[in-house]
């Protein structure tokens, strides 16, 4: 539990009698996410912190005072805020206003024209580029744009859309402005050339992703006030599905302190409206050691740098990069990659450094046989300097297998799954045929006692909507409608959300402090436009939030509720595709 003195002494003011609320939500099919089936009517807030639940004539009667906030939902589902456990949320934010989303877009006709419409009003020198969120599944024609009709599109100005981590399209002014040539070479990608040896424009990945990432940081930045704006924007996407945490699993060119420069402005000012845990990524290849000695020495694990909300914004261990030489890069459009020979000599010092000074670390492991070695380090720092119940945890975990689960559990670890078999399944199919179990065997972690979180990890290969990702857990299937595991294995509601919640709650060290609608809690919840519990599983993919509340204040107000929507600073710059389609289109 990481609740500062503050709250803890708040807690037992909480307890005494007379106490009236700041706010009672009341009227609802409240989720407690205690037990399933469990709903109470309504809930009081104090001070951030939920005092009571139950019945709402019963709550409003204990708890009113002249000054409660008293929210009618009118029999709406409410349900603990949802929590993402490994998401990109920091970098995002830095670039969400310079980027034209394709998420949740139905036709490639509209994809294109999204495009079009962008590049008439996008100023010149300025790049038009798709980061990540689509595929082509989720087209009503089923593939890609051609570069053809991405060079007709946009004939003028720089334009540059990624389709997940194994390919990229640069349209012909993209590469005239980058000054790339046939003789352009980037170690372990593809520059694709025609028979005449010109650039094609599609850029592949194969042992890694270095050309696309590294063209994507030759483009468009934002300045610091547009990426104070855009971080805002971002945030307030996520609280309209209902999010109220996010744990940031750091990232590529992602280097601290630097590019958590806004985030922390952000948290000092009181204009976060989740909590942000964040993990540190190691950014230099062959200094790995170097930077985490660094920051073990220097910097101060769950250090609240948000003075107005508990837990607010803190640094929470080291990951989802510790080492370049055990990053098993997951392009299903190539075969995997054998991790190199110096993998265990390069990892075992920097496990043995975190352990030692008890840092929480969770590394990137997509497949078995790089999780099979990754466990052998961990067993043999173990022998030597005990984990002893130090947090710990692997990212994906696609084809982890049995005996590696209870390999993990015996050293204490957990599992932050994700959904990215949503919009990689057919690949996957199509590389390695199509699977008769689970994958990730979510359900095995479970019946094994592995505490397991779920994310999104948006936004480069991923949707940040979580309501995707529920749909995915209840159903089994991909964003194209493939059925990508067995339906037997399909998660119930109860325990989707769970993961969702009080899951992704331990993997910042939180599950006493949220995700649950309980006396004692923190006051992080939302209000759904339709009933989770009721609905399809087809149409859990429209749920989005009326009215979400983190730290016992609105953040994000729609429908009825609108009028109590926070002001939220108008998108800047004036030319940027958030201000004309937002994020995830309907």
């Amino acid at each position: 539990m990481k609740r500062s003195v503050l709250i803890a002494l708040l807690l037992g003011c909480l307890n005494m009698a007379g106490q009236t609320a700041d706010l009672i939500v009341f009227n609802g099919k409240i989720a407690t996410m205690r037990k399933p089936n469990e709903f109470v009517q309504a809930v009081a807030v104090k001070e951030g912190i939920i005092l009571e639940t139950g019945n709402s004539d019963a709550i409003l009667k204990k708890f009113s005072g002249e000054k409660t906030q008293k929210i009618d939902v009118k029999g709406r589902s409410v349900i603990p805020g949802l929590n993402d456990s490994h998401i990109h949320i920091i970098r995002e934010g830095l670039n969400y206003n310079a980027e034209l989303r394709w998420d949740g877009v139905k036709t490639l006709k509209r994809a294109m024209e999204l495009l079009r419409e962008q590049a008439a009003r996008t100023p010149k020198g300025v790049w038009i580029k798709v980061v990540g969120g689509w595929n082509e599944f989720q087209f009503e024609e089923k593939r890609q744009p051609t570069i053809e009709e991405i060079n007709a599109a946009v004939p003028d100005k720089p334009v540059f859309i990624t389709y997940l981590y194994g390919k990229a399209f640069l349209n012909k002014k993209g590469i005239e402005v980058l000054g790339y040539t046939k003789d352009t070479k980037y170690e372990g990608s593809l520059l694709e050339t025609d028979k005449n040896g010109n650039l094609t424009g599609i850029m592949l990945a194969k042992e890694t992703p270095k050309a696309i990432y590294t063209t994507l940081a030759l483009t468009t930045k934002l300045n610091a006030q547009e990426r104070l704006n855009s971080s805002i924007q971002f945030n307030r996407e996520l609280n309209r599905f209902g999010l109220t945490s996010a744990v940031d699993a750091a990232g590529g060119g992602q280097n601290f302190p630097a590019d958590y420069s806004t985030s922390l402005e952000l948290a000092k000012t009181n204009q976060l409206t989740l909590r942000i845990s964040y993990y540190l990524f190691a950014q230099q290849k062959g200094k790995e050691l170097q930077d985490y000695e660094k920051w073990v020495a220097e910097t101060q694990l769950n250090k609240n740098d948000n003075l107005f909300v508990a837990n607010g914004y803190s640094e929470e261990g080291a990951g989802e990069n510790l080492v370049a030489s055990a990053a098993d890069f997951e392009n299903f459009l190539e075969p995997r990659i054998v991790l190199s020979d110096e993998m265990e000599e390069d990892l075992e010092p920097i496990i043995r450094l975190l352990v030692k000074n008890r840092w929480p670390f969770r590394l990137h492991a997509t497949y078995g046989e790089s999780i099979e070695r990754m466990l052998t380090v961990f067993e043999k720092v173990n022998r030597e300097t005990p984990f002893n119940g130090l947090r710990w945890l692997f990212d994906h975990a696609e084809t982890i297998t049995p005996a590696q689960m209870d390999r993990v559990k015996k050293l204490g670890g957990g599992i932050a799954v994700q959904f990215r078999m949503y919009y990689q399944g057919e690949l996957y199919a199509k590389m390695y045929g199509l699977s008769k179990t689970q994958i990730p065997p979510i359900n095995e972690m479970i019946r094994k006692g592995i505490p397991v979180g779920m994310g999104t990890d948006a936004t480069r290969i991923s949707t940040f909507n979580p309501w995707m990702a529920m749909h995915w857990l209840l159903t089994g299937k991909t964003l194209g409608g493939m059925q990508f595991w067995p339906a037997n294995e399909a998660l119930d509601k109860f325990g989707a959300l769970q993961l969702y919640t009080s899951g992704s709650a331990w993997v910042s060290g939180e599950e006493n402090d949220k995700g649950k609608i309980i006396k004692g809690m923190y006051a992080d919840f939302a209000v759904l436009n339709r009933d989770y519990f009721t609905v399809s599983t087809d149409d859990v993919r429209d749920i989005e939030s009326v009215l979400t509340i983190m730290n016992g204040k609105v953040v994000y107000a729609s429908d009825e509720y609108s009028k109590l929507q926070p002001t939220v600073p108008a998108v800047i710059p004036d030319w940027s595709p958030v201000k004309f389609y937002g994020g995830f289109q309907k």
